[in-house]
């Protein structure tokens, strides 16, 4: 059982956090009766202002939100939740933590067994996936294993940026980064959908759906030995669960 909304970003440029997304994100949770989630705020240091920020995007969307690092009994908390959003910041310390919490598999059994909605942005996103090393983030904490909850049989590059021709940088684009990702030998490296800025993906079972607020500038997919190909918003990429 996969119910999953899986987005790129949390605020796109001028806009509120999370307002570009507002109606998926309501109509995700309420299809799926939930209207209490638990909050996973690991992704940055200040988890008190994280949730104050988050908490008062989902007032708007009618939903209560309350952060897990509250709790006094933490794996309490993650068996009795309705739903999870994981919020961005940085991959590297949200993944640490977890595992640091004993809470990594706790919060997978509860969305695999169990089908309990999960939401993730950008940093969450990636904690969807098969491990974290297509994130863009820097290593500022060490954990345990790169190994994500992979609930998808695939990595994700949120932010995923396009060179532009007008730029004077010389260096990486994100395009070079997950070929080298894709170059190393005798290892076994997943797809890559490289999630543009205003892009999500609803999953739910076997079906995995893109979806966008920007026409034309959804997703690139990379896979190993591959040439790069383009999907619009509502592409069907189903076929990654099989690959």
């Amino acid at each position: 059982m996969r119910k999953l909304l899986l987005l790129s970003t949390s605020v796109l440029q001028n806009g509120k956090y999370l307002g570009y997304a507002s109606e998926v994100i309501k109509s995700f949770f309420a299809e799926n009766g939930v209207s209490k989630i638990v909050f996973i705020p690991y992704a940055a240091h200040d988890h008190d202002a994280y949730e104050r920020k988050v908490k008062d995007a989902f007032s708007e969307f009618g939903l209560d939100l309350h952060s897990i690092h509250k709790s006094d009994n933490l794996l309490s908390t993650i068996k009795e939740a309705e739903g999870f959003f994981v919020g961005g910041g940085n991959t590297f310390l949200l993944l640490k933590t977890l595992y640091d919490l004993n809470l990594f598999e706790a919060i997978r059994d509860r969305v695999v067994q169990d089908g309990v909605p999960y939401m993730g942005s950008s940093a969450g996103t990636n904690l969807a996936t098969v491990n974290i090393c297509t994130t863009n983030d820097m290593p500022i904490v060490h954990p345990t294993s790169l190994e994500a909850l992979g609930f998808l049989p695939f990595n994700i590059n949120p932010h995923y940026l396009d060179p532009d021709p007008n730029s004077k940088h010389m260096g990486e684009t994100r395009e070079t980064r997950i070929s080298e990702y894709h170059s190393i030998p005798n290892v076994c490296s997943p797809p890559v959908l490289g999630l543009r800025e205003g892009s999500w993906l609803q999953v739910k079972d076997d079906q995995i759906l893109l979806k966008g607020c920007i026409p034309n500038q959804c997703a690139r997919l990379f896979i190993r030995g591959q040439i790069p190909k383009e999907y619009e918003v509502n592409s069907d990429l189903s076929f990654l669960l099989k690959i």
